[in-house]
């Protein structure tokens, strides 16, 4: 659903330099997150598999159906937009680097390459390109059919969550590596914002498109982690448990960011 979903989003949204320099920075932001992920896993003798699930529980974000509502919230519809492109420039980073690092980590992988093969064949890739082309292009999709794809894209966010929840109600928190799940936690929750607060001085775009950078950078473990562990077999209890913890931990940190938005401290 989720190649709708973009291909939709990239059709009908006119791009801007401002699209251009957010998703550049969208970018750095998770390179320079699974940098420091790679720093702290050094330092705790991790192996490949184990830094490949710390990285898919602290890097990937909830934008979409926990991060676009806070938004909407508190910006409006005005953030709401900007929320969307930012919710589909994680979702291409979720299906691209997230499915690396998840075949990466999984138990029926044989390396890097056939790693790479796995993020190749993802059909967000293509459904993205089609997407900018057919908008560049000037191809008119006809309203009945473009109904159709919208109401395919816009589903994929609630299954998301049902699944989730399905694999929520199967954790065991008993057998969950503290070190590791505050390891992934504190990256994601506290380190992310604060590298998005750095990032933003580079940003030539209006606050609000600033401040909800921030924001979204500060939002909880993405569901759709939790479908890649479980998919690729990469140690899908953490990162489910990381998902459900980040998830109840991220209500007094995200209503600290508000307050600081409030107040035009970020």
């Amino acid at each position: 659903m989720m190649p709708f979903l973009c291909f939709r989003t990239f059709y009908i949204h006119e791009l801007s330099i401002t699209d251009v320099y957010l998703f550049a920075l969208t970018i750095i932001l998770f390179f320079i997150l699974i940098f420091i992920v790679y720093i702290f896993s050094y330092f705790l003798s991790y192996r490949g598999k184990e830094t490949s699930a710390v990285i898919l529980s602290s890097i990937l974000m909830n934008s979409g159906n926990y991060g676009t509502p806070i938004v909407f919230l508190a910006f409006g519809e005005t953030g709401k937009n900007i929320a969307i492109l930012l919710m589909v420039y994680h979702g291409l980073f979720i299906n691209t680097v997230g499915v690396y690092y998840a075949a990466k980590g999984g138990e029926d992988t044989f390396g890097t390459r056939s790693a790479l093969r796995s993020v190749f064949r993802m059909p967000i890739l293509y459904a993205t390109a089609l997407g900018i082309a057919f908008q560049f292009s000037g191809v008119i999709i006809p309203e009945n059919l473009m109904a159709s794809i919208s109401m395919v894209g816009e589903a994929s966010i609630p299954t998301v969550m049902i699944i989730l929840g399905m694999q929520l109600a199967m954790i065991s928190l008993k057998r969950v590596d503290v070190v590791k799940m505050m390891t992934s936690i504190g990256i994601k929750l506290v380190i992310s914002p604060l590298v998005a607060f750095a990032l933003i001085f580079w940003l030539p775009a209006d606050p609000v498109v600033k401040q909800i950078f921030v924001l979204s950078a500060g939002m909880p473990t993405a569901a759709n982690a939790a479908l890649l562990a479980i998919q690729f077999r990469a140690d899908p209890e953490f990162v489910s448990s990381a998902t459900f913890i980040s998830t109840i931990l991220s209500i007094p940190t995200i209503a600290f960011l508000l307050y600081l938005i409030e107040y035009q401290i970020i």
